[in-house]
């Protein structure tokens, strides 16, 4: 036996290195970087990283090939569907206001290895992002130009013929990129101002489409001589809610701003809602005017406000959205700039990317080398690489960083309190001089701190701030009080009193959130098999239908169990920041559309992925797991405190605890001679 644990121990400790958390300071709102965003300018970044080219492109592509003038209700439960995700990046960018977004959420309450994971997904998606919207930028413009810019090019520059690179080196996207970065890189609030500008600029556009669009509204487009207002049925209108889907995404700058918020706590969850809301109420509105204006089935997919604009005899009102079509591209590129060097200063503070990206201008607190760096990188992607060829790798990193964050909130809710202090909303693990023992339940479900010494030492440290040598015994006295008081109420992650009756015998006896952690993978893994049977079951696995029913009712009902198992029991009480509403359940069926969502995408963007995953991991394991913080901080000293116990019997004992990380256990020393007791 003994051999089989000294055999197992460094496997034991390999996995505690994948899965350690990220320890937050006391103080969540210390950072190098500067506070100065409000709730207005989080809000405009929201929406400038979702009103983009999409507003222009996408309403018409989607209502000609794919739900007609029912667009207008694809983009409303798309815009539901996003709301989900939104809700859970908002309160984890209240509770911990760093930058880093699905990164920094991830870490501090998953685990290490998919924190980086996911980070390194969304870096690349930032990037691609930015790159495809450099060049739809430089296609746009150049279309107005009659396409002199690619013709010059061509001709004079170069031109080649290799798969999956674009024909010609797109200067003027890379240019704009380069430019871009050096703009951002001389501060936060230059890159909110010109934000400001094009979003301003972006929305008096919109306005004009809008109000001069109603005033060309001819209902009879919707009517069934033209086809109706569903001409494609249910299935296209689902159909065109996964393609309208992407048009949110963007709304993640907000979270990974939160380190240079004001006010993280308001002004995140509140700018989250106002960008949301407004990005919906463009997309729905001008998807209305669009389809009212011309028949939906004569719209041009590449053009679609301006040519409607143009048949209906106005052609100047086609240079006015050019403009706002260029002012809302410019927002989602300083969006991507923005934010995927933050993600990586977060990854670099951290110790899981090279150091030299974390350093932050003394002048401008931005991380400079960082922005410029990958700004770079995005230019090259954008010089050589071919419009369709970027977009075809996006949202798959997107789409799993919304799983892991929505599964986060979950855990994160029902995990038992590990914070030292009471503010910042709890649940979140922190650098603390003391650690708390892990609790333990009784029959009933309560929780019961296995060791006084931990938890009524804790407690006084926390109210004094510093850990005292030799407590008074009237001291101990009120904190045996406070234990008792305390184990009245029932712990974050233990049964609810109503359903101890039905369920305590069978998860009685669990520790406070392990049942709320075994769901959770329950409900991704019944996620991913009720997804994959939807998608694969009938075209490509070719099942029969009493086969494919069968496996849905059974995986559906693994999904609704773990949902209601994980409501069954409590959650951490936080009144000073936002919370998702109606957890788990919002974050559940975030996860389900969001796998359904990413299984839907084609193979090839697996096949890449899974490459992209791979390289990740050499950077990982060659790097990033030897220079981790945590794994520096849990390599440090230890200090020693001497302190009195009350013991069960009433005597008081001197004991000289070690402050260890936790895990770890505590040795206790009993003198000689204990003090009088007075």
């Amino acid at each position: 036996m003994a051999s089989c644990v000294s055999g197992c121990s460094p496997v034991v400790r390999f996995y505690h290195k994948l899965n350690r958390l990220k320890t937050l300071e006391d103080d969540v709102m210390a950072t190098s970087l500067k506070r100065c965003l409000s709730t207005v300018d989080l809000a405009l970044l929201g929406v400038g990283g979702m009103v983009g080219s999409g507003l222009y492109v996408l309403t018409g592509t989607v209502a000609k090939d794919t739900a007609g003038p029912a667009v207008v209700v694809s983009f409303i439960i798309a815009g539901i569907a996003s709301l989900m995700a939104a809700l859970c990046y908002a309160e984890f960018g209240a509770r911990v206001p760093k930058t880093g977004s699905a990164y920094m959420f991830t870490y501090v309450s998953v685990g290490e290895i998919w924190a980086f994971l996911i980070g390194w997904n969304v870096i690349l998606e930032y990037m691609i992002g930015g790159a495809a919207v450099a060049r739809a930028w430089s296609g746009y413009l150049d279309s107005i130009f009659n396409h002199r810019i690619q013709n010059f090019t061509e001709s004079h520059v170069m031109r080649w013929n290799v798969p999956f690179l674009a024909h010609y080196p797109d200067l003027l996207a890379a240019g704009i990129l380069i430019v871009a970065s050096f703009l951002i890189s001389f501060g936060v609030r230059v890159s909110s101002w010109l934000n400001h500008i094009f979003s301003a600029i972006s929305m008096v556009v919109i306005a004009f489409i809008l109000v001069f669009g109603f005033i060309l509204a001819d209902p009879a487009n919707w009517s069934a001589r033209e086809g109706g207002f569903a001409p494609f049925g249910f299935s296209g209108i689902m159909a065109g809610t996964a393609t309208c889907f992407y048009a949110f995404v963007g709304f993640d700058v907000i979270a990974a701003s939160s380190e240079e918020a004001s006010n993280p706590q308001r002004a995140i969850p509140a700018a989250t809602a106002i960008s949301l809301g407004l990005a919906a109420t463009a997309y729905i509105l001008v998807s209305a005017v669009l389809t009212l204006m011309v028949p939906w089935h004569t719209l041009d997919p590449n053009s679609a406000l301006s040519d409607a604009f143009f048949r209906r005899g106005y052609s100047w009102a086609g240079f006015i959205v050019a403009v706002g079509s260029i002012c809302a591209m410019n927002t989602v590129l300083l969006s991507n700039l923005f934010s995927l060097p933050r993600i990586v200063y977060a990854m670099s503070e951290d110790g899981l990317f090279f150091s030299v990206f974390s350093r932050v201008n003394p002048i401008t607190k931005v991380p400079v080398i960082a922005i410029l760096v990958f700004g770079s990188l995005m230019a090259f992607l954008a010089l050589i690489f071919d419009l369709e060829a970027l977009v075809q790798f996006l949202s798959i990193g997107t789409l799993l960083a919304y799983t892991f964050v929505a599964a986060s909130i979950i855990v994160l809710r029902f995990q038992p309190d590990k914070r030292s202090g009471s503010s910042g909303g709890g649940g979140v693990k922190t650098n603390a001089s003391s650690p708390p023992s892990p609790p333990s339940l009784n029959q009933s479900g309560q929780q019961v701190d296995p060791s006084p010494v931990a938890s009524e030492s804790h407690t006084f440290a926390q109210d004094s701030g510093e850990l005292k040598e030799y407590e008074s015994f009237s001291d101990k006295l009120q904190l045996v009080e406070r234990q008792k008081a305390g184990e009245e109420k029932r712990a974050p992650g233990t049964l609810k009193a109503r359903w101890e009756p039905y369920l305590g015998r069978l998860l009685g006896d669990c520790e406070p959130g392990e049942v709320v952690t075994f769901c959770v993978m329950a409900l991704m893994v019944s996620a991913v098999s009720l997804s994959a049977v939807l998608v694969f079951g009938n075209n490509q696995l070719h099942l029969p239908v009493w086969s494919i029913t069968l496996l849905l009712v059974i995986f559906s009902l693994v999904f609704i169990l773990s949902l209601f198992l994980i409501w069954a029991h409590e959650q951490q009480a936080n009144h000073k920041t936002f919370q998702v509403p109606l957890v788990p359940f919002i974050p559940g069926f975030s996860i389900l559309l969001n796998v359904f969502l990413m299984l839907k995408l084609s193979p090839l963007t697996w096949i890449r992925f899974v490459i992209w995953l791979a390289a990740g991991l050499l950077v990982y394991f060659g790097y990033g797991i030897w220079h981790s913080k945590e794994g520096l901080r849990e390599e440090q000293g230890q200090d020693v405190s001497a302190r009195y116990v009350v013991l069960p019997s009433g005597s008081l004992v001197e004991t000289v605890q070690n402050v260890q990380p936790e895990g770890h256990a505590h040795n206790t020393l009993t003198p000689d001679n204990p003090p009088d007791n007075r």
